[in-house]
């Protein structure tokens, strides 16, 4: 826009200067206050392109910063949270050990099914209305028979639902028929 403002005064400056010597003088101040009006918004504009380009920069930064921060917030909320589940893990197992090792088992009757399923309920949870690993279905209230049978059959390695199968089978193997039955009753009881 600019290079046609000044392209238009040249132009009538040549066409008045056949028009005489006051004519030419007038064309020379246009032109002179032309390009002084067109260096002044030149400045004009660079310096609103710096302060634009500042003030972009200054909130970039404070926009990544903010982002840190709340990153840094959110790692330190998730390790607490892991620390917080491994804790109840570990003291899950250890509940679960000591229980086991008080039971005394014999092979026919199996243990108390409420004993047997302290192994269970770090995954199934306490009532067995937890779904283990986001994975499982809910175990509560299943009769006993089926439980039994879906226990034989990971026990076995039969069975593999939604991926557990290798799981469900780690944590049978050292369960006789008697737990099993034990077991099996007390979750349908849940």
């Amino acid at each position: 826009m600019t290079k046609i403002t000044l392209l238009s005064l040249l132009a009538a400056s040549v066409l008045f200067t056949a028009c005489g010597e006051d004519t030419k003088k007038a064309a020379t101040e246009t032109t002179a206050k032309t390009i002084e009006v067109a260096k002044e918004t030149t400045s004009d504009l660079e310096k609103a392109a710096t302060n634009a380009a500042e003030a972009t920069k200054n909130a970039a930064e404070e926009l990544a910063k903010a982002a840190k921060e709340t990153a840094d917030e959110a790692g330190a909320a998730a390790k607490k949270a892991a620390d917080e589940l491994k804790a109840r893990a570990v003291a899950t197992t250890e509940a679960a050990k000591e229980k086991l090792s008080k039971a005394v088992v014999s092979e026919s009757e199996g243990a108390d099914g409420a004993v047997v399923y302290t192994k269970c309920s770090g995954c199934h949870g306490k009532d067995g209305k937890t779904k283990a690993l986001g994975k499982s279905a809910l175990i509560a209230g299943q009769s006993a028979g089926d439980l039994a049978k879906k226990l034989e059959e990971y026990k076995e390695g039969k069975r593999n639902v939604s991926g557990m199968g290798t799981l469900m089978k780690g944590q049978v193997t050292g369960l006789s028929e008697g737990d099993i039955l034990s077991v099996s009753e007390y979750i349908s009881g849940l």
